[in-house]
């Protein structure tokens, strides 16, 4: 396994996260009823976060600022664009983040996986549970959907 592109991996994940809170924050500020859905959401993720930082700590990997960066732009760009889909501040731009949220956390739910995958072959990458991690990020993924399909019914629904 190159050492390069395990550190690409875990930072890209890492980056990831970031863009998530980020994308959550605006949710909290925008959309107020589903406040507490997203607090909690927030804290699983800034867990999951530090059980991917505590990994990197132990292989002696590095937290690329670059591409923590390079989420936090990534996420203005898209932010900019719901903004202008959206200008209502509505329906679908709830919609559109949920779906990044969710997206994302398929992303971290492939992680875990392929991290425990990985450390069958190699015990460095053993410690953390992923079998739990793998379980709440499923969990996470149920309440987020739940969410995003309310958010669908309202956004798409077709005018009488």
């Amino acid at each position: 396994m190159s050492r390069t592109h395990l550190s690409t991996y875990l930072n890209d994940h890492l980056a990831g996260s970031v863009t998530a809170i980020e994308i959550l924050d605006r949710i909290a500020e925008e959309f107020a009823d589903i406040g507490p859905f997203v607090a909690q959401l927030k804290q699983d993720i800034a867990a999951d976060r530090q059980e991917l930082v505590d990994l990197m700590a132990k292989l002696s990997i590095a937290q690329s600022r670059i591409r923590k960066a390079g989420g936090w732009f990534a996420e203005r760009i898209a932010e900019a664009k719901l903004e202008v889909d959206d200008q209502s501040g509505g329906w679908l731009r709830r919609l559109e983040r949920l779906e990044a949220v969710s997206l994302g956390i398929d992303g971290k739910l492939a992680l875990w996986r392929s991290l425990d995958a990985a450390s069958a072959a190699d015990t460095r990458l053993q410690g953390p549970d992923y079998g739990h991690l793998v379980e709440r990020a499923r969990e996470q993924r149920a309440r987020v959907e739940a969410l995003r399909i309310e958010a669908a019914r309202s956004a798409l629904r077709l005018a009488a």
